[in-house]
């Protein structure tokens, strides 16, 4: 039956069309971004596509065929494509088909389908972890090739359900605290609590592996720790940089009972192994020369009894990590992030490997809720310099971007917004090195790169913090995991290409709620009709998915010429 009210169209290519103006649109939205991934988002209809992965995703989390076509029909225009229905159907009766379970001798590999099991038999991806038939069911396989059993089948399309259990690790007794060392009341929040129970679910072999997905500034270590609580084992927690390790270690001795000397930093300043272990990823990848293929740090993953690795954020899981982690499947794993997606395409590892995906609330919804800021998106467009014209004209690709991105016209426009909220606490973010050098100079304001020592960064946030400090000049080191909760304001420069999860971080440094209830602005200046505002388009997809929507604005409107008398 056609129904020409309805918002979307869902074509035989697996595309799904969106009217973004249409009344039920953010309802339609809401139901997309479960079971399937925006591609494009221009003005008025927005393209999202189902794929295998995002339909995994959507029954590993507890959706059924059923309910995606009926969440699809009520919203489309027209009848469902016959291919579309059936497709559907049959990806997400794959999830689970096959079950790693695990008996007294070891590991399983089980299925229903006895033809299926016949087929992963003469796949030579799986022949070198098969040790033998057991019956037409059931497969003995390796067990300490666990991880990589899963991989090689959701290659070939039949992602598996690991129900196979895990390792209890060493036991490590406490208790969340109901009150902070601050004297503030503490508990987690009702979605917190939500998506530590679907990680743990009861402590079921189901449970105890994927990722929790919620936005920057939602409180996703109250998360972690929440689900710490829950298995109270002791537990090793992966972060993108030392100014992370020393938070989650702030915010576990101010939010449970944990004793300091229980809880170690294993940085490159401090090698401290405790039943709670901080770390970061780039010391995990530490190796001596680019030669070794040795890693002298991944025994601190294997050579404790862990009975939990946390990965904050763990879509930027170094490959290295995803090797031991394959080699890790009977720890309990939890990963932590603000999105899914991984510019190098590396989404079905992290299903695989870490697990898939168990909680995900929409941004907008948490807004609404006032657990995050308002915010307001807007892309301002600059014209290129005069004098950069014929360069970028001559340049090859990759450095048209360049040019493009650290062009000086942009500057103006910079000490315009900062003057715009010179009462407001101001984040100025960019890639490279040379332009945000030159705006500090120009802004007096302090610089805070790679090269900036932890001691100084902690000591420029805490000023920051503090008031004392109302703008920063941040590379991209402070695209992850910094508290700055007073920040509401941040204007992006430039950015690492079309990079999405860059682009979500970076509004995530200013979605904590503020204490006047006011909202955040999120400004990307970009140079027009250039690769800058090419890629600007791409960075955009992920929140564009989120429900946040980009005012596009000329950078002549904005910095108007004064009116002659």
């Amino acid at each position: 039956m056609i129904q020409p009210q309805n918002p979307l169209i869902v074509q035989s290519d697996r595309s799904i069309l969106l009217e973004v103006d249409h009344p039920q649109h953010a309802a339609a939205r809401d139901a997309l971004v479960q079971f399937a991934e925006l591609e494009k988002s221009p003005e008025h209809i927005h393209t999202y596509r189902l794929s295998p992965l995002s339909l995994w995703n959507a029954a590993a989390g507890g959706m059924d065929a059923d309910r995606v076509l009926e969440q699809l029909q009520h919203y489309s225009k027209y009848p469902l494509p016959a291919n579309i229905i059936s497709e559907i159907r049959e990806y997400m009766a794959r999830y689970g088909r096959l079950k790693l379970i695990r008996d007294e001798q070891g590991l399983l590999l089980t299925s229903e389908d006895a033809y299926l099991l016949l087929e992963i038999q003469r796949q030579q991806r799986l022949q070198p972890y098969i040790l033998g038939a057991i019956d037409r069911h059931t497969l003995r396989v390796d067990a300490s090739r666990r991880g990589h059993i899963k991989q090689a089948l959701i290659q070939i399309g039949f992602p598996a359900e690991d129900l196979a259990g895990y390792t209890d690790g060493s036991p490590l007794p406490f208790a969340l605290r109901s009150t902070t060392m601050q004297d503030k009341p503490f508990a987690p929040r009702a979605y917190q609590q939500a998506a530590a129970d679907a990680f743990y679910a009861g402590g079921a072999p189901g449970g105890g592996s994927g990722v929790v997905v919620l936005p920057c500034g939602a409180g996703k270590t109250i998360v972690g720790l929440t689900a710490m609580a829950l298995l109270q084992r002791a537990t090793l927690i992966l972060t993108p940089n030392t100014v992370a390790v020393r938070q989650w270690i702030q915010e576990i001795l101010d939010k449970t009972d944990i004793p300091p000397e229980m809880i170690g930093e294993y940085t490159g300043e401090v090698k401290e192994i405790a039943p709670i272990t901080v770390t970061t990823y780039q010391m995990l990848t530490y190796r001596r020369s680019t030669e070794e293929d040795s890693y002298p740090h991944f025994a601190l993953l294997t050579n404790y009894n862990w009975g939990l690795i946390i990965y904050d954020e763990v879509h930027l899981l170094p490959a290295p990590v995803f090797r031991v982690t394959a080699e890790l499947q009977a720890r309990r794993r939890l990963g932590l992030t603000a999105t899914l997606v991984r510019e190098d395409g590396r989404e079905a590892d992290v299903f695989s490997l870490i697990g898939p995906k168990k909680y995900d609330v929409p941004w907008r919804e948490l807004e609404r809720q006032g657990w995050i800021a308002t915010a307001e998106c807007h892309e301002i467009r600059v014209n290129l310099a005069e004098e950069l014209q014929l360069p970028y004209a001559m340049a090859e690709t990759r450095e048209k971007y360049r040019l493009a991105a650290e062009n000086p016209a942009k500057h103006a426009l910079v000490h315009h917004l900062v003057e715009q909220h010179q009462q407001d606490q101001i984040l100025i973010i960019g890639q490279y090195l040379e332009q945000l050098k030159a705006l500090a100079q120009e802004l007096q304001a302090p610089l805070l790169t790679g090269r900036t020592s932890n001691a100084q960064r902690e000591k420029l946030y805490e000023q920051f913090r503090q008031g004392t400090i109302k703008r920063l000049v941040v590379s991209k080191v402070a695209n992850f995991a910094i508290d700055l909760p007073d920040a509401n304001v941040a204007i992006q420069v430039s950015g690492t290409f079309g990079s999405r999860q860059e682009e979500a971080q970076r509004l995530g440094r200013i979605l904590r709620p503020k204490g006047d209830g006011g909202p955040a602005y999120f400004y990307t200046i970009v140079t027009r009709d250039t690769r800058d505002q090419d890629f600007s388009a791409n960075r955009q997809l992920f929140l564009t998915e989120q429900g946040y929507r980009y005012l596009i604005e000329d950078a002549e409107s904005i910095i108007a010429p004064p009116a002659r008398s």
